[in-house]
């Protein structure tokens, strides 16, 4: 959480660099979660590094080969000599700062003393923002869960009350019944068609946008306030933002801000209770680099980790 935050704050301060991601995509598959991406970034601070996140995804990986969707590493840069210095295994690093995304969203967008969270999606992505909701917001009371498949929902149920039997779960036979009512929604799949419309959000709700595609049009055109992570990583790729704004219906001048702008002050976060928030977070290589550096400082300093002489 604390890594992630810095990020955010390099990126509102604009000390860093990152070069809009690259999709690699092959022309035998179709589906919007089918794709190899690179994330390069360098960040500044006390402590400059550069890196890249390689990640692949499948989204047939969990049913037909019994592997998870995601799969990445991170190669980290000596910010002097541009010489590689260390490769992070990443899967395990997304989740975790996909999830703490949401965490330091939640500090100034949710309501507080939030109680109820609705989580969409019950796989590796959707466990790591329980694990985060029952760590780091001891107020959460109850966790609702919503997947296609219901032996998704009663593994994740299970796997919770086991390892934070302080909070309630409840799963639901559909996504709308799992949000109704829910203070603070997270969407968790890989869909790559909105389900999700406006008239299923109470006053109040945050609503994290993480798997991109489920929301529909009219949430981000009726919402009091839209909020992204970076705004020209988030207008491409014909996601849904990026849709409105080709169709000429939203703007960056309508955007209320990027999280950056929050974290530091210049843009304001949450003025009532009421407020209809939603945040569409695509995913910033720094995010990956500020946490990937974070765990490297603490590798050094515990001396752990396997050395190689490559140079």
């Amino acid at each position: 959480m604390q890594a992630v935050e810095d990020g955010f704050r390099l990126h509102a301060a604009r000390d860093y660099a990152q070069p809009l991601k690259p999709y690699l995509r092959s022309p035998r598959s179709s589906h919007i979660a089918d794709r190899i991406i690179a994330m390069p970034a360098w960040i500044g601070g006390e402590d400059p590094i550069a890196g890249l996140k390689w990640i692949g995804s499948k989204h047939d990986n969990p049913a037909t080969r019994s592997l998870d969707r995601a799969s990445a590493v991170i190669v980290l840069n000596d910010s002097s000599t541009h010489f590689p210095i260390a490769i992070l295994e990443a899967g395990r690093i997304s989740a975790l700062r996909t999830a703490a995304v949401t965490g330091v969203a939640c500090r100034y967008l949710a309501k507080q003393g939030f109680q109820e969270v609705g989580i969409i999606g019950c796989g590796p992505i959707g466990r790591a923002q329980i694990q985060m909701f029952c760590e780091q917001f001891p107020h959460v009371r109850q966790i609702r869960l919503y997947d296609l498949k219901p032996a998704a929902v009663a593994e994740t149920a299970g796997w919770l009350k086991a390892t934070f039997p302080q909070t309630a779960v409840t799963g639901f036979g559909d996504p709308r019944s799992a949000i109704d009512g829910a203070d603070v929604v997270v969407t968790c799949t890989v869909t790559d068609r909105p389900y999700l419309a406006f008239e299923w959000l109470s006053p109040g709700v945050f609503l994290a946008n993480v798997s991109i595609m489920d929301v529909e049009k009219n949430v981000f055109l009726r919402a009091d306030k839209v909020i992204v992570d970076d705004w020209d990583q988030c207008n491409r790729e014909k996601k849904i933002i990026n849709q409105l704004v080709e169709e000429g219906s939203f703007s960056r001048e309508q955007l209320h801000a990027e999280l950056g702008e929050i974290v530091v002050g210049s843009r304001p976060g949450r003025k009532s209770d009421e407020e209809i928030i939603l945040l569409n977070p695509m995913g910033m290589a720094i995010d990956d680099i500020v946490c990937a550096r974070a765990i490297l400082r603490q590798a050094e300093a515990n001396g752990v980790g396997t050395m190689l002489s490559l140079f």
